[in-house]
């Protein structure tokens, strides 16, 4: 089951029981993804990718906060977007209808991502000229594609709650998937994530972490 809960900056998240944690940091929902996917992901990603159509992989798409930052950013900067969500769990519409995000990005943004979702999870979507979706109803570890993305989301539960998406041999799987060049964010930071990082030929960069958390990581495929 999952609570909605307000937290620190007045956005939402929800607290997933059985797990035992939050999908965003209590600290602030929206300024943690902002801070971590969009100003340290997107935008970096996005100036390495000198205005070409971007692509970016999400691990633990959730409720869906990522994508519509996303979304509305690279819309706003007219820059083409393919956008693939990998979640094991996904939300009800409903569930995702109640987080209130939709006071975050244009209606419009809003209303193609919720008229899209379900079709999402079945197939990709193309929700405007600008940016497509898709949803894979599956695990990680179970996930494969031909396809080679710019951007990597590493948006897991924490290792504390979840420490089987961790393993050096998922972070591995994971970045597989990225083109060279690519880059992977994350909230988190570990002795364990940077050595696995770096075994996948990851160049590591350790960035002040959102509200709550002092370093987030960052690492670029060479």
């Amino acid at each position: 089951m999952n609570i909605l809960t307000k937290t620190a900056d007045g956005s939402n998240t929800l607290f997933n029981e059985t797990i035992g944690e939050h999908y965003h940091s209590a600290h602030g929902a929206l300024q943690e993804s902002r801070h971590v996917f969009i100003e340290a992901g997107l935008k970096f990603a996005v100036g390495l990718n000198q205005g070409q159509a971007i692509s970016v992989l999400e691990v633990g798409f959730g409720t869906g906060l990522n994508f519509i930052l996303s979304k509305a950013h690279c819309e706003e900067q007219q820059q083409p977007l393919n956008y693939v969500g990998i979640e094991a769990f996904p939300l009800p519409l409903a569930t995702i209808s109640q987080t209130g995000y939709n006071d975050y990005v244009p209606a419009t943004s809003w209303q193609e991502f919720t008229s899209h979702y379900e079709q999402a999870l079945q197939s990709k979507q193309q929700l405007s000229s600008f940016c497509s979706l898709s949803i894979a109803h599956t695990t990680l570890t179970d996930f494969n594609t031909n396809q080679q993305f710019d951007l990597l989301y590493y948006d897991a539960f924490s290792v504390r709650h979840q420490p089987e998406m961790w393993t050096n041999e998922l972070i591995a799987h994971a970045c597989s998937f990225l083109k060279l060049g690519g880059v992977f964010v994350s909230y988190a930071i570990t002795g364990n994530l940077k050595r696995a990082l770096k075994a996948c030929g990851m160049r590591i960069e350790k960035l002040p972490g959102a509200p709550g958390k002092r370093e987030m990581i960052r690492a670029i495929k060479e």
